[in-house]
């Protein structure tokens, strides 16, 4: 982490700063996702519970507002040179897609297990595909050689300023539409989302509490946030693939212990649970990654009393997982 960065992370008025104008350039761009509420739901849970649909963003995720306010910056000859970045895929279609708007030739980086649905999202934009085995190969090491030898610009899933001031707009616009909250549920990968909707979450609602939620299969964010040192989890087989991230980043990790308030682990027949409520009772179509806040309010992770605000990230989920999440 540079001296830059170290200054900003302490500084949120210039950090929120940063999360205003890059909801300017996502202005007219990035679809401004709408939020549900459920009277069941509220009834369940003893709370009024605020769901916002990231799943009805572009392309799917909450990942299209980080990868437009990022490419949207590059200069001119950036450009040219092209990006590469690497995502098991709701990353990787954010970039794509940008790259097809914007003009940028866009290389990813995914592992050969991605779902199906995924990979094809990213290569129907127009994005290079390089696959990888997860088993022998690490997608950091092989964007890092592709990058020294095409001259590509990278842009990483969520360890840039920009995607997390990009993806903190999710909660920047939830909250200035249904007001202060008292607690806000974030899924939580990379940490880009949820540095990001921390960010905005402390600027706009000073006194809400901000939780961070994982599988209890990947949960090396939480155990860092326990721990105060950054801990690591390779491959972890949970059916939220979006979380599947080896780590905290360099920028996410000191955001994280510096805004969020708690971090909660639900396991995996929870988080098939709040897919299958989406499903039948929000009538929605949410990822197992995207659930993740919703599976705290289900499981009884986390109290349930006052106004909760659940940030649902994303939708991408293949036809025959969603078939046999609702078969079982």
């Amino acid at each position: 982490m540079d001296s830059q960065f170290d200054e900003l992370l302490n500084d949120l008025s210039s950090l929120f700063e940063r999360v205003r104008e890059a909801a300017a350039r996502l202005e007219g761009t990035a679809n401004k996702t709408p939020v549900m509420t459920s009277r069941m739901l509220n009834a369940a849970t003893g709370a009024e519970v605020f769901l916002k649909c990231e799943n009805f963003q572009r392309m799917g995720a909450f990942k299209f507002r980080g990868a437009f306010n990022a490419m949207s910056k590059l200069t001119d000859s950036d450009r040219r040179r092209g990006v590469i970045t690497y995502s098991s895929g709701n990353h990787a279609q954010a970039v794509a897609l940008v790259g097809s708007l914007l003009g940028i030739q866009t290389h990813i980086v995914m592992p050969d297990n991605a779902p199906a649905i995924k990979r094809a999202g990213t290569e129907s934009y127009g994005g290079h595909v390089i696959a990888y085995n997860v088993e022998t190969d690490t997608r950091e090491e092989i964007s890092g050689r592709l990058q020294s030898k095409h001259h590509y610009v990278s842009i990483p899933p969520y360890d840039h300023i920009d995607i997390i001031s990009g993806q903190a707009t999710a909660a920047l616009e939830f909250i200035e539409e249904v007001g202060a909250l008292d607690l806000l549920l974030v899924p939580c990968g990379g940490g880009g989302l949820l540095s990001g909707s921390a960010i905005s979450c402390k600027r706009l609602s000073p006194g809400c509490r901000v939780v961070g939620v994982e599988p209890e299969l990947a949960d090396d964010a939480t155990r860092s946030f326990r721990t105060g040192k950054l801990q690591t989890v390779i491959n972890p087989p949970t059916i939220a693939d979006g979380t599947r991230t080896p780590s905290l980043g360099q920028m996410t990790f000191p955001l994280v212990l510096k805004y969020v308030d708690d971090m909660v682990t639900v396991g995996e027949a929870a988080i098939v649970e709040a897919v299958r409520h989406c499903f039948y009772r929000q009538k929605m179509v949410v990822e197992p990654s995207g659930v993740l806040g919703l599976a705290a309010v289900l499981s009884g992770a986390v109290q349930t009393n006052g106004r909760i605000g659940v940030i649902l990230s994303g939708g991408n989920i293949d036809g025959s997982t969603m078939a046999k999440i609702l078969d079982d």
